[in-house]
């Protein structure tokens, strides 16, 4: 099942290569945006001060959304970017996802951390994070997934490659993490899945950019102290992702039904 072509309703067009080049260049933009405002020794994703979040993560939230933005609206977008139509809706079962995702935050964020460090810190925090997940779901899950759709790929390849091209955004970090981020790249794209999957339910990208920016507001609260006291709490995100992906692997044909992929072959 497919969304109709991008020029209907006067939509420009976004092949999938260029949606590629496109993701390429918003990383290399927002890797670049913090460099002359962070601090040289900071660790990935680790903020411990109020400071930090806003010379560090900030700059890069801030500018990835803003292309975000851009490019939606060039492309007269925000429709099929921010809403899907009923016949895309996936099965109410996969509201599951997202309420394994809500519980994981609740009981991975790390509440002793932000304590100490107070109120301003907290909501600094916060809403970079959110923010992160406005920039990402825009760009993966909104742009990419209607340039996938816009190609005439059945919607079992839209979730497949913007959840692969997602996790292949996040191996910049071999970089600057070495070996140590291959799991990372694995773990994000299985979290572009389920994502994914909270657009699909919900029929609207806003609850993936919300939960997104709280998954990622956990995660964060967990190196507030760095890794060598990494706080237990934040074993729960993997637990989350494994059971996730357990559940994703025995309900995909439910998600996906052959007979989907059938009709796209007859119709060709």
């Amino acid at each position: 099942m497919s969304s109709p072509p991008a020029k209907a309703a006067g939509r420009r067009r976004l092949p999938v290569l260029a949606f590629i080049i496109l993701a390429a260049l918003y990383l290399v933009a927002i890797h670049f945006a913090p460099a002359p405002f962070e601090k040289a020794d900071a660790g990935y994703a680790q903020y411990g001060t109020t400071e930090e979040v806003l010379r560090g993560l900030l700059p890069t939230v801030v500018l990835g959304a803003l292309i975000g933005i851009a490019v939606v609206s060039y492309l007269r977008w925000w429709r099929p970017v921010m809403r899907d139509e009923p016949e895309l809706r996936a099965p109410r079962f996969v509201w599951l996802f997202p309420v394994i995702i809500v519980l994981a935050i609740l009981g991975g964020i790390q509440y002793s951390a932000l304590a100490d460090r107070g109120v301003a810190f907290t909501i600094t925090l916060l809403i970079a994070a959110l923010l992160v997940g406005v920039s990402e779901e825009l760009m993966f899950r909104g742009i990419g997934v209607v340039s996938l759709r816009d190609a005439g790929l059945s919607e079992g390849k839209v979730a497949l490659y913007s959840s692969v091209i997602f996790g292949l955004a996040h191996a910049t970090n071999l970089f600057t993490e070495g070996l140590s981020a291959i799991p990372q790249v694995l773990s994000t794209a299985f979290a572009g899945y389920f994502f994914y999957l909270a657009r699909r339910v919900s029929g609207t990208l806003v609850l993936g950019m919300v939960l997104h920016g709280l998954w990622d507001f956990g995660i964060f609260t967990g190196l507030v102290d760095g890794r060598d006291n990494l706080y237990l709490g934040t074993t729960l995100f993997i637990i989350a992702d494994v059971i996730m992906l357990i559940i994703a692997l025995a309900t995909i044909r439910k998600v996906f039904p052959r007979r989907e992929e059938h009709a796209e072959v007859d119709a060709a």
